[in-house]
Order: C-alpha cells, then sequence, then structure tokens
C-alpha cells in the first residue's frame, strides 16, 4: 500500500449539466472526505451547517459563498475554512466547480 494518495482533478471532474448541481466524492478515510462539485450558471446550494470543519476550494468560474453573516465573491483561488457548524451557501454566476475538504479529525 502506498503511503499517498494521488489525483488528477481534472479527470475526476463530472461534467457540468445545465440546471443542475452534481458531486462526486473522490476520497473518504476516517480523517477526510474530499468531495468536486460542479455547479450550473445559476445554481445553489442553500444555506446548511456541516459537524465538522470544511474547507472549501473554488477551482474554476464565480458565485457568491455565504459564511455564516459574511457574503463573499469567490472566483477561481477561492479558499475558505470554515469551522463546524457554520451556517454557509454556494451560489454560481457562472459554471462553477469546487473541491470540499471535510476534516473528520
Amino acid at each position: 500500500m502506498t503511503p499517498y494518495t494521488l489525483f488528477n482533478l481534472p479527470s475526476q471532474l463530472p461534467t457540468v449539466e445545465s440546471d443542475s448541481i452534481i458531486s462526486r466524492t473522490i476520497y473518504n478515510d476516517e480523517q477526510l472526505k474530499a468531495v468536486l462539485f460542479t455547479f450550473a450558471a445559476g445554481q445553489e446550494l442553500s444555506e446548511h451547517t456541516a459537524s465538522m470543519p470544511a474547507i472549501i476550494h473554488v477551482l474554476k468560474g464565480e458565485g457568491t459563498l455565504t459564511l455564516g453573516k459574511d457574503t463573499v465573491e469567490a472566483h477561481e483561488g477561492t479558499w475558505a475554512r470554515m469551522e463546524a457548524n457554520l451556517p454557509h451557501s454556494v451560489n454560481a454566476r457562472t459554471a462553477l466547480v469546487m473541491l470540499l475538504l471535510m476534516l473528520k479529525k
């Protein structure tokens, strides 16, 4: 067993379908869950919370992140770490691709 995990993220990306949000878990163990999301322009992941800390990394596109009471513009390269139970949402202005890292421990 190798002591690392290696991905070519572009090859893992789901196709952006019109009027949809698609997610694909690309890694999951006892410490980390990594999920790739694609959002069609205009799609929104409504406000919710997570029971563990998480990181959002926008890989492509533009949108708005709501993190607690703050609203920030997001684009390629935007990176946000969230504490557990922080209300948050994602609204895609253009087709948007993001990597979500859920930190279990």
